[in-house]
């Protein structure tokens, strides 16, 4: 009667867990960044809303940029946000648990008071970072 071999060897079965080991080491480091991005884009999604009025009020030569736009209330990952109503930069805080990162969002043409722009459907809004190594947090078209 011939022996048929059974189930794994120790060896393989080592060699196994030690291909998820690195794996694993090497997948929650960047999993914890990409929830910390998603959590930095609450902020940006936030800023829509204060971006449509400043649109709006430059398009209709408005006295101030944030006419009509209340900002939203503190949450667990957006600290808040805030538009200078003299240029319409609007800027984007994040708590701790969200990187702490602070985001300007400045648009060009830049919003001027009681002059209407009636090329304000073609509002270019750049992103940038205040703290260059927070950059990884923050989504690719602020970097």
């Amino acid at each position: 009667m011939k022996k048929y071999q059974q189930g794994f060897t120790l060896i393989e079965l080592m060699i196994v867990v030690a291909i998820i080991g690195i794996l694993a080491a090497i997948a929650v480091p960047a999993y914890q960044d990409y929830i910390v991005r998603a959590r930095v884009t609450e902020g940006l999604s936030f800023a829509s809303a204060a971006k449509a009025t400043i649109a709006e009020n430059s398009y209709a030569g408005a006295s101030a940029a944030a006419i009509g736009w209340s900002p939203p209330s503190a949450t667990e990952n957006v600290g808040g946000v805030s538009v200078d109503s003299t240029n319409g930069v609007i800027t984007i805080s994040t708590t701790l648990k969200a990187g702490d990162v602070t985001l300007t969002l400045s648009p060009s043409p830049v919003f001027s008071a009681n002059t209407p722009n009636l090329s304000a459907t073609s509002i270019q809004w750049k992103c940038s970072v205040s703290d260059a190594t927070k950059a990884k947090f923050v989504p690719s078209n602020c970097r």
